[in-house]
Protein backbone atom coordinates (compact mmCIF):
# COMPACT_ATOMS: atom_id res chain seq x y z
CA UNK A 1 0.00 0.00 0.00
CA UNK A 2 1.21 3.31 -0.76
CA UNK A 3 0.13 5.47 2.33
CA UNK A 4 0.57 9.64 2.64
CA UNK A 5 1.25 10.10 6.19
CA UNK A 6 0.70 14.02 5.90
CA UNK A 7 -2.20 16.33 4.51
CA UNK A 8 -4.21 19.07 5.15
CA UNK A 9 -7.52 20.19 4.39
CA UNK A 10 -10.03 22.82 6.48
CA UNK A 11 -13.57 23.49 5.99
CA UNK A 12 -13.07 27.55 5.16
CA UNK A 13 -15.77 29.56 5.76
CA UNK A 14 -14.04 32.71 4.48
CA UNK A 15 -12.60 33.81 8.47
CA UNK A 16 -9.15 34.01 6.87
CA UNK A 17 -6.82 36.19 4.15
CA UNK A 18 -4.39 33.40 4.93
CA UNK A 19 -6.34 30.46 4.14
CA UNK A 20 -8.68 31.88 1.44
CA UNK A 21 -5.99 33.78 -0.49
CA UNK A 22 -8.24 36.72 -0.51
CA UNK A 23 -6.60 40.40 -1.06
CA UNK A 24 -6.89 43.00 2.12
CA UNK A 25 -10.22 44.80 1.55
CA UNK A 26 -11.66 42.09 -1.01
CA UNK A 27 -14.59 40.18 0.14
CA UNK A 28 -13.99 36.40 1.10
CA UNK A 29 -14.96 33.55 -1.35
CA UNK A 30 -18.50 32.63 -0.69
CA UNK A 31 -18.33 29.59 1.36
CA UNK A 32 -18.77 26.12 -0.40
CA UNK A 33 -18.18 22.50 1.07
CA UNK A 34 -15.38 20.74 0.62
CA UNK A 35 -15.31 18.24 -1.91
CA UNK A 36 -13.76 15.48 -1.29
CA UNK A 37 -12.85 14.61 -5.04
CA UNK A 38 -10.67 17.01 -4.49
CA UNK A 39 -8.30 14.84 -3.14
CA UNK A 40 -9.11 11.49 -4.12
CA UNK A 41 -8.47 11.94 -8.13
CA UNK A 42 -5.32 13.47 -7.13
CA UNK A 43 -4.35 9.80 -5.17
CA UNK A 44 -5.58 8.08 -7.90
CA UNK A 45 -3.56 10.17 -10.34
CA UNK A 46 -0.32 8.95 -8.21
CA UNK A 47 -1.63 5.91 -7.56
CA UNK A 48 -1.95 6.83 -3.61
CA UNK A 49 -3.92 4.32 -1.98
CA UNK A 50 -4.56 6.11 1.57
CA UNK A 51 -4.09 9.27 2.60
CA UNK A 52 -3.81 11.42 6.05
CA UNK A 53 -6.12 14.22 6.18
CA UNK A 54 -5.82 17.02 9.28
CA UNK A 55 -6.79 20.69 9.42
CA UNK A 56 -4.89 23.57 8.78
CA UNK A 57 -7.57 26.00 9.94
CA UNK A 58 -6.96 27.80 12.89
CA UNK A 59 -9.74 26.47 14.77
CA UNK A 60 -10.16 23.06 15.37
CA UNK A 61 -12.06 21.07 13.18
CA UNK A 62 -12.08 17.29 14.53
CA UNK A 63 -15.74 16.87 13.36
CA UNK A 64 -15.27 17.99 9.71
CA UNK A 65 -12.19 15.58 9.73
CA UNK A 66 -13.80 12.77 11.01
CA UNK A 67 -16.47 13.34 8.80
CA UNK A 68 -14.48 13.00 5.64
CA UNK A 69 -12.58 9.72 7.31
CA UNK A 70 -16.02 8.04 7.67
CA UNK A 71 -16.97 9.11 4.19
CA UNK A 72 -14.42 7.59 3.13
CA UNK A 73 -12.64 5.00 5.19
CA UNK A 74 -10.45 2.96 3.09
CA UNK A 75 -8.88 5.67 1.42
CA UNK A 76 -8.77 8.61 4.43
CA UNK A 77 -7.62 8.66 7.94
CA UNK A 78 -7.49 11.49 10.26
CA UNK A 79 -5.36 13.22 12.67
CA UNK A 80 -7.26 15.73 14.92
CA UNK A 81 -6.39 18.85 16.80
CA UNK A 82 -6.38 20.49 20.39
CA UNK A 83 -5.02 23.53 21.25
CA UNK A 84 -2.88 22.06 24.10
CA UNK A 85 -3.62 25.41 27.21
CA UNK A 86 -7.38 24.52 26.20
CA UNK A 87 -9.16 23.49 29.93
CA UNK A 88 -11.05 20.89 28.01
CA UNK A 89 -7.93 19.75 25.55
CA UNK A 90 -7.36 16.04 26.80
CA UNK A 91 -11.18 15.02 26.98
CA UNK A 92 -11.14 16.40 23.51
CA UNK A 93 -8.28 14.32 22.44
CA UNK A 94 -10.01 11.25 24.11
CA UNK A 95 -13.06 12.29 21.60
CA UNK A 96 -10.41 12.31 19.19
CA UNK A 97 -10.07 8.86 19.48
CA UNK A 98 -13.67 8.09 19.97
CA UNK A 99 -14.78 9.67 16.58
CA UNK A 100 -12.09 7.61 14.75
CA UNK A 101 -9.67 9.37 13.81
CA UNK A 102 -5.94 7.57 14.09
CA UNK A 103 -3.53 10.99 15.60
CA UNK A 104 -3.25 13.82 16.99
CA UNK A 105 -1.60 17.15 15.26
CA UNK A 106 -0.14 19.77 17.16
CA UNK A 107 0.56 23.39 15.45
CA UNK A 108 2.56 25.46 18.17
CA UNK A 109 2.99 28.35 16.13
CA UNK A 110 -0.44 28.85 14.80
CA UNK A 111 -1.83 27.92 18.15
CA UNK A 112 0.43 30.07 20.47
CA UNK A 113 2.55 27.69 22.64
CA UNK A 114 6.56 26.37 22.72
CA UNK A 115 6.41 22.61 22.08
CA UNK A 116 8.92 22.24 24.77
CA UNK A 117 6.64 23.39 27.75
CA UNK A 118 6.58 20.42 29.82
CA UNK A 119 3.07 21.69 31.63
CA UNK A 120 0.98 21.71 28.46
CA UNK A 121 2.69 18.98 26.26
CA UNK A 122 3.41 15.69 29.14
CA UNK A 123 -0.45 15.95 29.77
CA UNK A 124 -1.00 15.63 26.27
CA UNK A 125 1.61 12.74 25.80
CA UNK A 126 0.31 11.15 28.38
CA UNK A 127 -3.21 11.00 26.97
CA UNK A 128 -1.98 9.85 23.49
CA UNK A 129 0.13 7.25 25.66
CA UNK A 130 -3.32 5.83 26.70
CA UNK A 131 -5.11 5.94 23.92
CA UNK A 132 -2.15 4.55 21.23
CA UNK A 133 -2.07 7.77 19.55
CA UNK A 134 0.62 9.05 17.70
CA UNK A 135 1.24 12.63 17.46
CA UNK A 136 2.26 14.57 14.54
CA UNK A 137 4.04 17.99 15.00
CA UNK A 138 4.23 20.88 12.43
CA UNK A 139 7.73 21.76 12.31
CA UNK A 140 8.40 23.98 9.09
CA UNK A 141 11.63 25.91 10.15
CA UNK A 142 9.59 27.00 12.91
CA UNK A 143 10.89 28.44 15.93
CA UNK A 144 7.81 27.12 18.45
CA UNK A 145 8.44 23.86 17.42
CA UNK A 146 12.40 22.81 16.45
CA UNK A 147 13.62 19.22 16.52
CA UNK A 148 15.52 19.77 20.15
CA UNK A 149 12.47 20.92 21.47
CA UNK A 150 10.47 17.95 20.26
CA UNK A 151 12.79 15.51 21.52
CA UNK A 152 12.81 18.02 25.24
CA UNK A 153 8.84 16.23 25.21
CA UNK A 154 9.20 12.87 23.01
CA UNK A 155 12.08 11.62 24.67
CA UNK A 156 9.75 11.17 27.95
CA UNK A 157 6.91 8.77 26.37
CA UNK A 158 9.03 6.25 24.24
CA UNK A 159 5.48 4.56 23.60
CA UNK A 160 3.91 7.74 21.47
CA UNK A 161 5.00 7.93 17.63
CA UNK A 162 5.90 11.00 17.09
CA UNK A 163 6.04 12.49 13.66
CA UNK A 164 7.92 15.63 13.04
CA UNK A 165 6.43 17.28 10.14
CA UNK A 166 8.46 18.59 7.05
CA UNK A 167 11.67 17.14 8.62
CA UNK A 168 12.35 20.68 10.10
CA UNK A 169 12.92 22.57 6.54
CA UNK A 170 14.08 24.48 5.78
CA UNK A 171 17.29 25.09 8.10
CA UNK A 172 16.46 22.63 10.72
CA UNK A 173 16.57 19.31 8.84
CA UNK A 174 19.92 18.22 10.07
CA UNK A 175 18.48 19.01 13.75
CA UNK A 176 15.97 16.57 12.85
CA UNK A 177 17.94 13.90 12.04
CA UNK A 178 20.08 13.99 14.74
CA UNK A 179 17.10 13.68 17.42
CA UNK A 180 15.29 10.80 15.15
CA UNK A 181 18.91 8.85 15.49
CA UNK A 182 18.38 9.30 18.96
CA UNK A 183 15.27 8.43 19.23
CA UNK A 184 13.55 5.24 17.37
CA UNK A 185 9.91 6.44 17.90
CA UNK A 186 10.67 9.48 16.20
CA UNK A 187 9.59 9.61 12.72
CA UNK A 188 10.57 12.66 9.70
CA UNK A 189 7.53 13.09 7.41
CA UNK A 190 9.00 14.59 3.90
CA UNK A 191 6.59 17.10 2.71
CA UNK A 192 8.15 20.65 1.79
CA UNK A 193 11.72 19.30 2.04
CA UNK A 194 14.93 18.72 -0.80
CA UNK A 195 15.25 15.74 -2.17
CA UNK A 196 19.39 16.19 -0.97
CA UNK A 197 17.65 16.36 2.90
CA UNK A 198 15.11 12.92 2.47
CA UNK A 199 18.93 11.03 0.32
CA UNK A 200 20.69 12.73 3.76
CA UNK A 201 18.06 10.94 6.45
CA UNK A 202 17.92 8.00 4.23
CA UNK A 203 21.79 7.77 4.78
CA UNK A 204 21.98 8.22 8.49
CA UNK A 205 18.61 6.35 9.60
CA UNK A 206 18.50 4.26 6.67
CA UNK A 207 14.33 3.39 5.36
CA UNK A 208 12.25 2.85 8.83
CA UNK A 209 11.60 6.27 9.97
CA UNK A 210 11.21 8.15 7.28
CA UNK A 211 7.74 8.55 6.04
CA UNK A 212 6.16 10.14 2.54
CA UNK A 213 4.05 13.11 3.16
CA UNK A 214 2.77 15.52 0.52
CA UNK A 215 0.95 17.81 2.63
CA UNK A 216 -1.72 18.34 -0.10
CA UNK A 217 -2.90 20.95 -1.35
CA UNK A 218 0.47 22.59 -0.77
CA UNK A 219 2.34 19.83 -2.94
CA UNK A 220 0.76 16.97 -4.94
CA UNK A 221 1.08 13.51 -4.87
CA UNK A 222 3.31 12.42 -7.71
CA UNK A 223 5.11 14.96 -7.37
CA UNK A 224 6.44 13.68 -3.82
CA UNK A 225 6.27 10.02 -4.73
CA UNK A 226 9.02 11.13 -7.93
CA UNK A 227 11.15 13.00 -5.08
CA UNK A 228 11.17 9.63 -3.17
CA UNK A 229 11.66 7.51 -5.61
CA UNK A 230 15.00 9.82 -6.73
CA UNK A 231 15.90 10.03 -2.77
CA UNK A 232 15.36 6.19 -2.15
CA UNK A 233 16.52 3.81 -4.66
CA UNK A 234 15.98 0.23 -2.97
CA UNK A 235 12.36 -0.75 -3.85
CA UNK A 236 12.37 -2.36 -0.50
CA UNK A 237 13.48 0.25 1.85
CA UNK A 238 11.23 2.88 -0.60
CA UNK A 239 8.10 0.26 0.37
CA UNK A 240 8.80 1.50 3.96
CA UNK A 241 9.03 5.05 2.91
CA UNK A 242 5.90 5.25 0.84
CA UNK A 243 4.00 2.84 3.39
CA UNK A 244 4.64 0.49 4.80
CA UNK A 245 5.86 2.34 8.22
CA UNK A 246 2.88 4.39 8.11
CA UNK A 247 0.82 1.39 8.02
CA UNK A 248 3.00 0.15 10.96
CA UNK A 249 2.26 3.23 13.12
CA UNK A 250 -1.36 2.50 12.50
CA UNK A 251 -1.56 -1.34 12.99
CA UNK A 252 -2.71 -1.55 9.28
CA UNK A 253 -1.72 -4.63 6.88
CA UNK A 254 1.17 -3.07 4.43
Amino acid sequence: MIIDAYNTTQDVRGRSDYLTGARPGQAPPPYTPFDPKRILDRMDAAGVDMAMVCSLAQRIENDFIAGLVKSHPDRLFGFGQVMPQADDALDEITRIRDLGLSGLKLHPSLHGYHVADHGLLDPVFARCAELGLPVLINALDDAFCAPLAIEEIAKGFPEVPTIIAHMGAVWNVPEAIIVAERNPHIYLETSATLVSDVKRAYARLGPSQILLGSEWPGSDFDLERMKIAKAVPDEADRALVEGGNMARLLGLPA
